[in-house]
């Protein structure tokens, strides 16, 4: 089971706090550090100093660490034109040594769009489709030759494909808990399914969907990893789990029954539950930047037990 830490900036966090975060992830062991791509701050919190955006912070990381994977959970198709976004990723790929993932979705919070001056069409699953077609697309033109694409939403012509990322192909991850657009969509494109914060029933159907998706499209289903986020909180005893679910501003019995919270060993058993499910790597949503003691004691108490 692979842990990957997954951090949410928008509710405030500046690029150290961030650079501060992957490097212990980088010296405590987990495998990748990741984040979410949003522009606005969402609850009570303050939000400070303000976002940063994903793909720039990711580009500056790529130079400051040197093993852990790097990616989003999940980019907004609405933020980018893919032909934009086909560029950003496979240049930090390449600045970071072939250590990039893209996760893609269709976006969802409307008020961030409203504050920046982004479009927010009510339909946008179209759109999630054409980015896409035309990034791998762009990404799989052969040097020398060139893409062409025309879609409802996005044309593009005589295109060169370049730049390449380093690898090939870059992981896709798609995202999201629809019942059937979402798993044919995985089945088409990604190497992963990622389900977020879902009731933790009904992570097998989820997993269940994709498989069948897959099988309907004649892939292997075994060929996607199946992954789930989902809020990490743990404490060495019952004091500092406390502490720590307040620090967060979540209630103990909320965050134990919707996260991965309480002491390490119940931790260790909700890993182990979703490994059951079928999934083989989960990404801890870690809300507090601040604490990287939080990091240390996951370490050495959770990952120990769940990895391999």
């Amino acid at each position: 089971m692979q842990l990957r830490i997954f951090t949410e900036p928008q509710q405030g966090a500046s690029y150290d706090d961030l650079l501060a975060v992957a490097q212990a992830t980088e010296r405590l062991g987990f495998d990748a550090f990741f984040r979410s791509d949003h522009y606005l701050k969402m609850g009570s919190v303050s939000g400070l100093p303000g976002p940063t955006d994903a793909w720039t912070t990711l580009a500056g990381l790529a130079r400051e660490t040197s093993r852990i994977r790097l990616g989003t959970l999940v980019s907004s198709a609405t933020f980018r034109h893919p032909g934009v976004l086909a560029i950003q990723v496979a240049q930090v790929d390449q600045m970071s040594g072939g250590r990039v993932e893209l996760g893609l979705g269709a976006g969802w919070y409307a008020q961030e769009h409203a504050a920046y001056g982004i479009p927010f069409p009510e339909k946008r699953f179209g759109l999630l489709e054409e980015q896409f077609a035309v990034i791998t697309g762009l990404w799989n033109t052969p040097p020398g030759s060139t893409f062409d694409f025309a879609g409802e939403h996005y044309t593009l012509s005589d295109s060169p494909g370049l730049p390449k990322p380093v690898q090939q192909p870059v992981p896709l991850i798609v995202g999201g808990n629809g019942p059937r657009r979402t798993p044919a969509l995985a089945a088409k494109y990604a190497a992963e399914y990622n389900t977020s914060f879902p009731a933790k029933a009904e992570i097998g159907d989820r997993f269940l969907a994709v498989r069948k998706a897959c099988e309907e499209a004649g892939r292997d289903p075994d060929s996607l990893v199946y992954s789930v986020a989902l809020v990490a909180c743990v404490g060495a005893d019952e004091a500092e789990f406390a502490r720590r679910a307040a620090a967060i501003g979540r209630e103990p019995s909320e965050v134990r029954q919707n996260g991965l919270a309480g002491t390490p060993q119940e931790v260790v058993d909700g890993i182990n539950a979703i490994r059951e499910l079928g999934g083989s790597r989960v990404y801890l949503q870690i809300l507090d930047l601040g604490d990287l003691d939080h990091l240390e004691l996951i370490a050495a108490e959770v990952a120990q037990h769940v990895q391999g």
